[in-house]
């Protein structure tokens, strides 16, 4: 708990409401637990999340208003509407609300595990969003099924030797596959648990092709677990002419870097569009969040 308080008295959103959103955290620690059913959170431009205790991938957005700053402010000010979204390891959908709800962008969420997915589809139905594609399944680099944990919340990923008995068989396809059916995204989102280098493995058309600008991924050393390294990764995607960005969403700026992040999302940028994608975000609508305007 002291590290969740942490955040939230540190968080940048927070500047003009610390001791607020503190009391926010603490109202809704005793609420949920008095309350065992489901609390819908109104957000930003008039979106809303459905929310119950232990949905730790959504809650953090009622103390901080956007949990993972400097990606979902990125997304905020890069995406245009009626852009093509892949949401990827999509769980509870708070980046496809971000997307199709306040942007207005057409999206594709994917989330393998049965449960998590009626969550996602509760979010796409209380925004009444008619621009969204949901998926009940996985990806990897061919077309099979695998099995999935079941009880770890956003850390649910594919099973390995030493997880135990909660797990569920999924069926899996390729991104390659499913950009067949929906189009190649200008924008894609993956957090898979560690498995992001197997979805890459499966989208090599995908990959090549420059409608493709925008991949955000997470890597934060979760793939050793399956015989990955974040290194690869990035440098597969350098390859590619994907570069890594860190995004400062105040000044609209994006920094180059030499190496991926550690702990949480990078966003590599298609090195050919580097320079539109900076003129996009400067010229950006703003968002109020929290009592700031992003």
């Amino acid at each position: 708990m002291t590290n969740t308080l942490q955040f939230i008295y540190n968080h940048p959103l927070n500047k003009k409401k610390k001791i607020r959103s503190v009391l926010n955290f603490l109202k809704w620690q005793i609420s949920s637990r008095l309350w065992d059913g489901s609390f819908v959170f109104e957000w930003i431009n008039d979106s809303k999340l459905v929310i119950k205790r232990g949905m730790t991938g959504a809650t953090g957005n009622i103390y901080v208003g956007l949990m993972e700053y400097e990606d979902m402010s990125f997304l905020l000010h890069y995406l245009h509407e009626d852009d093509l979204f892949f949401d990827i390891g999509a769980n509870v959908g708070v980046y496809t609300v971000l997307a199709s709800k306040v942007k207005h962008a057409n999206t594709v969420c994917i989330e393998p595990l049965p449960l998590t997915y009626e969550k996602l589809r509760d979010n796409i139905q209380i925004n009444r969003l008619d621009n969204v594609t949901s998926l009940n399944i996985g990806l990897s680099y061919e077309k099979s099924k695998l099995h999935f944990t079941t009880d770890k919340d956003t850390m649910n990923g594919v099973v390995i030797a030493s997880d135990a008995n909660n797990q569920e068989e999924v069926d899996v396809d390729t991104l390659d596959n499913i950009s067949k059916l929906y189009g190649v995204p200008r924008v894609i989102k993956i957090d898979v648990e560690g498995f992001e280098a197997n979805v890459l493995k499966g989208a090599h058309n995908v990959l090549k092709d420059e409608k493709l600008e925008v991949i955000i991924i997470e890597l934060n050393g979760s793939g050793i677990k399956y015989g990955f390294s974040d290194d690869e990764i990035h440098n597969d995607l350098k390859k590619l002419e994907f570069n890594a960005f860190k995004y400062i969403p105040l000044e609209r700026k994006l920094i180059k870097l030499e190496k991926h992040g550690t702990t949480h999302n990078t966003i590599y940028i298609r090195e050919a569009v580097l320079a539109n994608i900076e003129i996009a975000i400067k010229n950006a609508n703003s968002f109020k969040c929290h009592e700031l305007f992003i």
